[in-house]
């Protein structure tokens, strides 16, 4: 799996640059929502410590001094994340768990979180998809946009308004935790089930745990939010790896990660 890490670029050195990192980096110290995700975090993070602790748990250069070029994601820690991560899946499929699974990467990681969506729920999980259809309002870089939220294949997302546009897999980018905070609002104004467990990635990780819910996901060498998430406890769980490659890419990691868990289908 290392091999195929490396080859696909999903580990060692990834798309992701170095600029793009440290950019993140400085937005984050400075407490800028767009790179906080949704967490509050305890420590103070200046950028130095952003940088040690990113080495530390992601695998990029701890040299201050390199600071153009591409990033770099030690694809061991990956891979032992990746293996954690299966434990946890297997241990909530054990329990039955009600999980929540969104992302703001679905033209990316769709198919990966489906496949979850598809194994939990035969090994009794219930995948709870509350709030359809609510308006979501997230401030972006183009001003304040309206989406909804929506499922496909039981993974949340949230897409515009109007429909999907034929030959696009539905669903927007977006980092912004709004979109789980509206899914779990949804959830306790109806009386049911709240998650056990919160899958996914960006914001819908970090404003998870922010509010108490076990959340475990994927993050980029440049979301630095999820890895001081997990360094401060509010995150329980994050695998390392470049979070914009072709779709296709993350098929054998599916695959491996289903059958560490014993739930390949």
């Amino acid at each position: 799996m290392v091999g195929y890490l490396v080859g696909a670029r999903l580990a060692g050195v990834v798309s992701t640059s170095r600029e793009a990192s440290l950019r993140r980096y400085r937005l984050f110290a400075a407490r800028d929502p767009r790179a906080l995700l949704g967490i509050d975090p305890v420590g103070a993070w200046r950028q130095r410590d952003l940088v040690e602790l990113m080495a530390d748990r992601c695998g990029v250069s701890a040299d201050p001094r390199y600071v153009t070029g591409p990033d770099v994601i030690d694809p061991w820690r990956t891979l032992t994340a990746l293996d954690a991560f299966a434990d946890r899946l297997a241990e909530a499929a054990r329990k039955g768990s009600p999980v929540v699974i969104g992302t703001g990467h679905p033209r990316r990681l769709l198919g990966f979180y489906a496949a979850l969506a598809d194994a939990l729920s035969a090994a009794g999980c219930t995948v709870l998809t509350p709030a359809q259809g609510r308006r979501v309002d997230i401030t972006t870089r183009f001003g304040l946009r309206t989406y909804n939220l929506d499922y496909v294949r039981g993974v949340a997302l949230v897409r515009e308004p109007g429909g999907e546009r034929p030959g696009r897999e539905p669903g927007a980018h977006t980092h912004s935790p709004l979109p789980v905070r509206t899914l779990l609002a949804g959830a306790a104004e109806a009386g049911g089930a709240l998650p056990e467990l919160v899958i996914g990635d960006h914001g819908w990780v970090c404003g998870a745990g922010q509010l108490g819910f076990e959340a475990i996901g994927l993050a980029d060498a440049d979301d630095p939010a999820l890895f001081v998430g997990e360094a401060e406890g509010t995150v329980s769980l994050v695998v390392p790896l470049d979070d914009g490659a072709r779709s296709d890419y993350y098929l054998p990691l599916t695959r491996y990660v289903l059958k560490r868990a014993c739930l390949s289908q």
